[in-house]
């Protein structure tokens, strides 16, 4: 019946709401969400419509570092089930949690590769991570 299926949809979200830790957000509105929240939110919003592929382009963007790592570990939780597709500028942060990278730079990829490939290419050093990376 259509109060079973409501039911059931609401329980499926407060379940993705606990798992993203921000259950206790649930009578909010999304206005009165900070930036990192949305970010979370719209992963749940994605699992919600059992997505295998989600698409995000600079989930980090203008979050804490704090807020930045926690939303990329519940996107490293997932990854058993889901596919993120990740556009990402802070490099610095992604790289830990991911497993395979592109990198690119003036419209052309420069860089493909593990954590390790990335951080020891000189190209990606040179336009990316700058000359203090290169002498550490």
């Amino acid at each position: 019946s259509w109060f079973k299926k409501e039911e059931e949809l609401t329980e499926k979200a407060f379940e993705i709401l606990e798992f993203l830790k921000i259950d206790h957000l649930w009578d909010k509105q999304a206005f009165q969400l900070s930036g990192g929240q949305l970010k979370l939110l719209e992963i749940g919003r994605a699992l919600m419509a059992d997505a295998k592929l989600i698409i995000m382009d600079e989930p980090i963007a203008g979050v804490n570092p704090v807020l930045a790592h926690d939303i990329l570990k519940r996107i490293t939780e997932l990854k058993e089930r889901v596919t993120f597709l990740i556009v990402e500028h802070r490099l610095d942060i992604v790289l830990k949690y991911v497993d395979y990278v592109y990198v690119m730079a003036n419209g052309r990829i420069i860089a493909q590769g593990s954590e390790k490939d990335i951080l020891t290419d000189k190209e990606v050093i040179e336009v990316y991570l700058g000359d203090t990376y290169a002498e550490a």
